[in-house]
């Protein structure tokens, strides 16, 4: 009889129900794990992706500029972006004046050249912009020198935020030229608003002129104040276009002098080797000299300088003057005549030829038109006094017209002929320099002139004394010693023709043809009593 010996081992070694039960746990647990695992990795190659920078090489900081290479590249200023400029790429240097952030993916930057602005974009785009790309846009800081390659684009509306309102840059590439090492004092949106609107707390600060002084060249950013600028800058090309047209040439006197030029009038007395010496008033007595040598007609741009402690919105210790000197022929009216054209020709070449820096800093320092007449207004002194008298002011204080009544005098003027410029000729001989010429009738007059804007005087000038012994008395009279300026004197003793002229203050005219109510804004970097810094 044979037995069965196998069927007993082989039931011992089948798996049993709960064995085959954690099994299929198990495998499902390796298989969920093995799942997790792939999709942790998907993920992981999604992030990767994701965190590609695909902009490199499409901006960052430029290393230190060089001058490593001349590539020739073409730059744009960004006044000439038109609409007709659509679809045309371009390569602009800029600062960015603001920057505002949309979400992740987009960007706006206002850049500005000058007195220009325009509005460039900056947008996620496959394969070009990364997230990367646009979050150190945005990160920017305000005032920073970039350098900006991208296309034109019509704008669909009128950008208000931006002077060039047609249309907009797309970024393509964005670099860094030159950022900023410290926080701004003010920003530029709070420098540039209008003098007229009212400070609202946490909105913005009114930033005030010692703040802007102080801080000059971050205050010369501004666009009112790179119009301000381009318009002196114009007042003086304008001034010598006129002089060049009629006959005159630019001479360059020396401002280091050895005695004090002119009386009534402060000087600064500067050490000079084993003596002192005196920097220069106006250069007055070198025009005088010139014209002795024959040179006929002069002019001369250059600084002047006045030890006066006045603490005013219209003085300066250094300004630029504008001074002219001509011989005469007949009459000095012939050298106001040749002032007052001068005068309406620069006014007429700032009205053509600079309208937009104009309106640009009307922005900001909103005023009135500047008036003027094609016959200017002629008044002499009594005729000036009288008028004054007629508005109420009491004759005894009008021996001179003081700064209060020279404002009085322009509205009367502006009121009675519709005009911000006049002038006021034959001045009391009292009040004028020893070298002016007196009245041929009158002696207590004298052959003077001033020339006056919105009621402050611009221009002081007259016929001067030639002949050299009546000069030496009327030295003497005003307490000048002729010894002490031989050279001078000296010029007159080889015979001089008659001659006149006078001393402009250009930031004068500037201050008062835009109504900038404070001479230091006319100034690139004013010098009064209390500045000599920056």
């Amino acid at each position: 009889m044979s037995v069965n010996t196998t069927s007993s081992a082989d039931h011992s070694d089948a798996p049993t129900k709960s064995a085959l039960k954690k099994a299929a746990k198990e495998a499902e647990k390796a298989k969920k794990k093995a799942e997790k695992a792939a999709k942790a990795m998907e993920a992981e190659q999604a992030r990767a992706a994701a965190d590609e920078d695909y902009s490199i090489g499409r901006y960052g900081k430029l290393p230190m500029h060089q001058s490593q290479s001349r590539q020739n590249r073409e730059r744009t200023d960004i006044s000439t972006l038109t609409a007709q400029n659509d679809g045309k790429q371009v390569l602009v240097r800029a600062r960015i004046q603001t920057s505002r952030l949309q979400g992740n993916k987009m960007v706006f930057l206002n850049l500005r050249q000058r007195t220009n602005t325009v509005q460039a974009l900056m947008s996620v785009t496959k394969d070009t912009i990364s997230k990367q790309m646009v979050k150190w846009a945005g990160a920017l800081a305000d005032e920073s020198i970039v350098l900006v390659e991208g296309v034109v684009k019509k704008s669909p509306e009128p950008i208000k935020s931006a002077s060039v309102s047609e249309v907009e840059i797309h970024i393509l590439e964005l670099w860094l030229l030159s950022g900023i090492e410290s926080r701004l004092p003010f920003s530029l949106e709070d420098a540039s608003r209008s003098e007229t609107a009212p400070e609202v707390e946490g909105q913005f600060n009114r930033v005030l002129l010692d703040t802007r002084l102080n801080n000059r060249v971050l205050d010369l950013r501004t666009t009112t104040n790179q119009a301000i600028f381009k318009l002196q800058h114009a007042i003086g090309n304008l001034f010598r276009d006129y002089l060049n047209a009629n006959g005159f040439i630019e001479i360059h006197s020396p401002k280091l002098q050895g005695s004090a030029t002119e009386s009534g009038a402060s000087v600064f007395k500067v050490d000079y080797f084993k003596g002192n010496a005196y920097l220069a008033q106006s250069p007055q007595l070198a025009k005088q000299m010139a014209i002795a040598a024959d040179f006929e007609r002069v002019y001369e741009i250059a600084p002047v300088f006045r030890a006066e402690d006045s603490n005013t919105h219209r003085h300066m210790t250094e300004f630029v003057g504008l001074d002219l000197e001509m011989a005469i022929e007949e009459h000095y009216h012939e050298v106001r005549d040749l002032i007052d054209g001068m005068f309406k020709a620069i006014f007429e070449g700032l009205r053509e030829k600079y309208a937009h820096e104009i309106a640009v800093v009307r922005q900001q320092f909103e005023a009135e038109q500047f008036k003027w007449k094609e016959k200017t207004p002629v008044l002499t002194f009594k005729e000036a006094v009288d008028l004054l008298v007629e508005d109420g002011v009491d004759r005894e204080v009008l021996d001179d017209i003081n700064t209060e009544n020279e404002k009085r005098l322009g509205r009367i003027v502006r009121a009675k002929y519709d005009t911000d410029y006049f002038i006021v000729d034959k001045f009391p001989l009292a009040l004028r320099p020893f070298y002016t010429m007196p009245d041929p009738e009158d002696p207590m007059l004298s052959n003077s002139y001033d020339f006056f804007m919105r009621g402050e005087e611009i221009m002081s000038g007259a016929q001067r004394i030639h002949d050299p012994d009546f000069l030496c008395e009327q030295m003497r009279t005003k307490g000048v010693d002729p010894d002490s300026m031989k050279g001078y004197l000296d010029g007159f003793r080889l015979g001089c023709p008659p001659h006149g002229g006078g001393g402009i203050g250009l930031e004068r005219v500037l201050m008062l043809f835009l109504k900038l109510n404070n001479i230091r804004r006319a100034s690139l970097f004013p010098r009064d009593p209390k500045r000599l810094e920056p």
